[in-house]
């Protein structure tokens, strides 16, 4: 049996010497090699280079342990207003739309779309002459059947006497008396004609029927109008005074009719879309007499004066309802409530300037200032700023800046901001 050999493979050299030819190595087998030699050298380089200390700063970003400037809140005794927020719709108490009566051709128009009118005053006129001739012929039908009705009477006299005479018979005296009737009749339809005629003539004259802004006319002046038209001649608006209407959850209606129904006036206050500007005060009006059950509300209708027409028909407003005040609370800024692991705290400052978590219970709230009813005392001070670089026995600096006189600078949310030195 054979065994094959291993192949050699010769090759002459430049000067024809006879040899073994050596392997030739690619040159990308080589580039590959050196880029993985020079980024490990990278790597060892990173994980062996020195790590500097940043020099310590000062201020509320300093070093740990470093005093940190905050700006502070005393805890002080005020009054928090009870409310309740719900959207609402401006609703006018009156909207009247102005038809006519009557049917005739549109002669004039007396007001100035967007007018302010006052009940009774004149708004159109429509053509009176075809309701006057009417009103003229039944006034001649009357005074007929008037003396037509007087002869009757006068000779049913005479027939009463001719009987007690016995000079006539007593059934022309009774046919007599039932003409009378007759006549007595016809005069009081002529009557109610009359009245009907009249009435009708003066409702050739349109009057405003209530106070209030007129709107946009419906119908030009020279048209017919009819008692069928549906637009009507004009929409009247009542705008002083005005209602608003908006539902609460009937979880907060005990409170509200507690009050309610105690006698209590509870105010009312409109606020626009972004609840920034208030537009009106006003006060509760009324209540609805059922709960909606597909919702769970009550709605509530408050009235305002609106005498500066800050209110509009139909516009959407927010509105807080004033139930109660709460009186004697202690109260703090809201920036000086935490939320964490103990639930709701503040950070209390010691007279060694240091601070501790104090866990509170929170009442109600009003604006920027929130009750509490747990954990804080009067004139307790606790931090409104720089909380968020805070612990447990950090040490603070507090405010030292004055203002003039002397007082600490004062901050707007009630508490003191810390002074902070001007960059050199």
């Amino acid at each position: 049996m054979t065994t094959e050999q291993p192949r050699i493979d010769l090759r002459r050299d430049r000067d024809g010497r006879l040899g073994v030819a050596k392997p030739r190595t690619s040159i990308w087998s080589r580039l590959v090699w050196a880029l993985i030699i020079l980024l490990a050298l990278a790597a060892i380089a990173w994980f062996v280079r020195p790590n500097p200390t940043p020099a310590p700063r000062g201020g509320r970003f300093g070093a740990s342990g470093a005093p940190m400037a905050v700006g502070v809140a005393t805890a002080k005794q005020g009054d928090i207003p009870l409310t309740l927020a719900a959207l609402g719709t401006v609703t006018p108490l009156a909207t009247v739309t102005v038809r006519t009566q009557i049917a005739g051709q549109l002669m004039e128009l007396g007001f100035q779309e967007g007018q302010i009118v006052k009940k009774g005053d004149f708004l159109a006129q429509i053509d009176p002459r075809p309701y006057q001739f009417t009103l003229d012929q039944d006034l001649g039908q009357l005074t007929r059947d008037q003396a037509l009705l007087q002869t009757a009477r006068l000779d049913l006299e005479r027939y009463k006497t001719l009987v007690a005479q016995d000079s006539i018979a007593r059934q022309t005296r009774d046919t007599q008396a039932s003409l009378v009737q007759q006549y007595e009749g016809t005069v009081a339809s002529d009557t109610a004609q009359v009245n009907t005629a009249r009435l009708n003539l003066a409702y050739c004259r349109i009057v405003a029927p209530a106070s209030g802004r007129v709107g946009l006319r419906q119908v030009d002046q020279g048209n017919y109008v009819q008692t069928s038209d549906t637009n009507g001649i004009v929409v009247i608006t009542q705008l002083q005074p005005i209602t608003v209407v908006f539902t609460l959850p009937e979880d907060n209606l005990p409170a509200v009719t507690k009050r309610f129904h105690g006698g209590a006036t509870l105010e009312v206050s409109a606020f626009d879309r972004s609840q920034t500007a208030k537009l009106a005060t006003g006060k509760l009006l009324s209540l609805d007499n059922q709960i909606d059950t597909s919702t769970g509300t009550l709605k509530l209708k408050a009235q305002f004066d609106n005498d500066d027409e800050s209110l509009f028909p139909n516009q959407f407003v927010n509105t807080q309802l004033l139930v109660d005040t709460l009186r004697d609370a202690i109260v703090v800024p809201s920036a000086a409530i935490q939320r964490g692991a103990p639930g709701t705290f503040v950070y209390l400052v010691k007279p060694d300037e240091t601070v501790t978590v104090r866990p509170v219970k929170l009442g109600p709230s009003a604006g920027d200032t929130v009750a509490v009813t747990t954990g804080l005392a009067v004139g307790d001070t606790v931090v409104i700023d720089g909380a968020d670089k805070l612990r447990e026995g950090a040490k603070v600096i507090l405010p030292k800046a004055t203002t003039g006189g002397g007082a600490p600078a004062a901050d707007p949310s009630g508490g003191q901001r810390a002074h902070r030195p001007p960059a050199q």
